[in-house]
């Protein structure tokens, strides 16, 4: 969690991405880190821009081998971004492959291995958990960058 929030924090831009439920969780913390005042993009978003060496890449990944999240992955690795999976198997292609793997062991949608076990469908636990440790990453943020929570109302979109 501490490199995370450090990698975070040296990126000129953050780059979050995630499919499903799992890109949901993703999706909530992308706008949070924004709320931080942090240069953020969600991925699949037509006005993103093109990713850079000094940006960072946000992806969760649970079972770590989606094919498409693979093919994302190896182009912002081709441009030397920073690379941050969030995925249940460490051992896995993309986590296997990141600057920095973070490990939530919730089971997850076809993923195999190690994992908590839930009477939830799919990958439920994952998501949850998952959505938490975001949270958590947000409050560490907030105390590093010395924001108060007063702070990140004005962030937020205002035509809602």
């Amino acid at each position: 969690m501490e490199r995370t929030v450090g990698v975070l924090l040296a990126a000129d831009t953050v780059f979050v991405i995630g499919v499903g439920r799992e890109g949901l969780a993703a999706r909530g913390f992308a706008m949070r880190l924004a709320h931080l005042g942090l240069t953020v993009h969600w991925a699949w978003d037509d006005t993103t821009p093109a990713v850079t060496a000094s940006d960072v890449l946000v992806m969760v990944n649970g079972p770590g081998t989606i094919g498409h999240l693979d093919y994302v992955f190896d182009r912002v690795q081709e441009v030397g971004a920073t690379t941050i999976v969030v995925s249940a198997i460490r051992e896995a292609r993309t986590p296997a492959l990141a600057d920095v793997a973070l490990i939530v062991p919730a089971t997850v949608y076809r993923g195999e291995g190690d994992l908590v076990p839930s009477i939830q469908p799919m990958g439920s636990l994952f998501e949850q958990a998952t959505q938490l440790v975001f949270d958590t990453l947000v409050l560490q943020l907030a105390e590093r960058l010395g924001v108060a929570f007063a702070d990140l109302a004005p962030r937020h979109r205002n035509f809602e």
